[in-house]
């Protein structure tokens, strides 16, 4: 039987027709990220709404590894928070079509399969061995400049910024 908090929750998704990529607006400049809406429609989804809402406003890239990755996403700057459009997490959309293959990868961070929930991060250089654990949902489109200076700021032992580099606005755009 379903008890009281049992219920189906039904999400329409439908890929937006004006607004495929979401411009974020950060400490260090602009950029553009290209979502992949036909192979990870249910990420991109969560991503594109998040930003419609503002989620990631104010928000600090709270880990940066030089050569691998800058991750953010976490409203609460552990690692640790986040919640995606769905709930608490939803499930991987990996597909062998889309690799780890270079600097500029967009990619949901996650603590295990099945576990994506809002951080994400963006590869500094190939990252294969990343390859099926991660859904790759996009890739950044204008701004890598930006990008690369990020992976370069100065971090302490646990790879956090000693200098915060903050989201200031996120929105889709064209």
């Amino acid at each position: 039987t379903w008890g009281p908090f049992n219920r189906i929750i039904e999400i329409k998704m439908t890929e937006p027709q004006t607004q495929k990529n979401v411009s974020l607006e950060t400490s260090m400049g602009p950029f553009v990220i290209e979502l992949y809406w036909k192979e990870a429609p249910k990420t991109c989804y969560n991503f594109w709404k998040l930003a419609e809402k503002g989620y990631y406003d104010g928000v600090i890239f709270h880990r940066i590894i030089r050569d691998f990755v800058i991750q953010g996403g976490d409203p609460t700057a552990t690692g640790r928070g986040g919640q995606s459009i769905y709930g608490k997490s939803f499930e991987d959309e990996c597909t062998p079509k889309l690799k780890h293959v270079g600097a500029g990868i967009m990619s949901m961070a996650n603590s295990g399969a099945n576990t994506n929930g809002s951080q994400f991060f963006i590869t500094l250089a190939p990252t294969p061995h990343l390859d099926g654990k991660h859904t790759v949902f996009g890739r950044i489109k204008s701004g890598m400049k930006i990008i690369q200076r990020m992976g370069l700021v100065e971090t302490d032992q646990q790879d956090r910024p000693k200098q915060p580099v903050k989201i200031y606005s996120d929105r889709p755009s064209d």
